[in-house]
């Protein structure tokens, strides 16, 4: 883990889903179904109010407001009162829901290349709005893996498997292959 990274408790363990242990199946666990990711995407996009994410989202309203309740339980957003009479709630990412702004943008870049014709949402870069400076030069977003460690570039064949659930490998689980005679 790097420096960048701080632990934290997890959501679900992984020993209690079926199939391989792995992190993406647990993630998938929690974000993986489809209007739970649109619903991070429209809180992402600065929509916090139920109505927007429902109209953006095209999600049917009880299916959503599932969703949002388990997004909520799994500490993916938070809701914050805007209203006291009657109660009236926004939805906004945790730290958990912001770290899955590269999920989004990954998904928005591959959507773009092999789905769609036209990019219908296109990610802005500002490198100095954050800072406040004048020299600040928008431009579309443009954005690569890179190695924490290294500081290269990330591609395919430079990668490895390490599979480190006791009683895995890459091909799966040990006990479960025929053997040999």
């Amino acid at each position: 883990m790097s420096t960048a990274q701080e632990p934290h408790a997890p959501t679900v363990p992984a020993f209690s889903l079926p199939g391989r242990p792995c992190s993406a199946a647990a993630a998938l666990h929690v974000v993986g179904e489809k209007w739970a990711l649109l619903a991070v995407r429209e809180i992402f996009f600065g929509n916090h109010r139920f109505e927007a994410i429902a109209r953006n989202t095209g999600a049917p309203r009880d299916r959503l407001a599932a969703r949002l309740r388990s997004l909520e339980q799994a500490g993916v957003v938070e809701r914050r009162p805007y209203n006291e009479r009657p109660p009236r709630y926004e939805y906004h990412l945790t730290e958990s829901g912001r770290d899955l702004a590269p999920v989004i943008r990954a998904l928005l870049d591959w959507g773009d290349r092999w789905v769609l014709e036209e990019q219908p949402v296109v990610m802005i870069h500002e490198p100095a709005a954050e800072a406040g400076r004048e020299d600040s030069h928008a431009h579309d977003l443009d954005a690569t893996w890179i190695c924490r460690t290294c500081g290269e570039e990330v591609v395919m064949n430079t990668l490895t498997i390490d599979v480190r659930a006791p009683g895995w490998d890459r091909e799966g689980p040990k006990e479960s292959r025929p053997t040999g005679d």
